[in-house]
């Protein structure tokens, strides 16, 4: 699985990106993995540094617990919680 900071995590996050319409940069936020574009605007900066997501460990059983925890916002589209869930899981 690639870290967080190679060409490898970011080519995975901008192919799921691009699957909902928008696009990624790493974040300028020193707490932050991602900010999330839309149309060359700055919606959203999602994934905390130092935690781990889908893209970096492929667990199965993580992705299912991030899910459940998160279930009450992540379907709200346009949310930061979408774009983590649609993204980074």
């Amino acid at each position: 699985m690639p870290n967080y900071g190679t060409k490898e995590y970011l080519k995975q996050a901008k192919a799921k990106a691009k699957k909902i319409g928008v696009d990624v940069k790493y974040s300028d936020k020193k707490d932050k993995k991602l900010d999330v574009f839309k149309d060359d605007k700055k919606v959203a900066s999602i994934g905390a540094r130092g935690m781990n997501d889908f893209i970096k460990t492929g667990d199965e059983e993580a992705r299912k617990r991030y899910k459940k925890r998160h279930q009450k916002y992540r379907n709200i589209k346009g949310s930061k919680s979408y774009y983590a869930d649609k993204i980074l899981w």
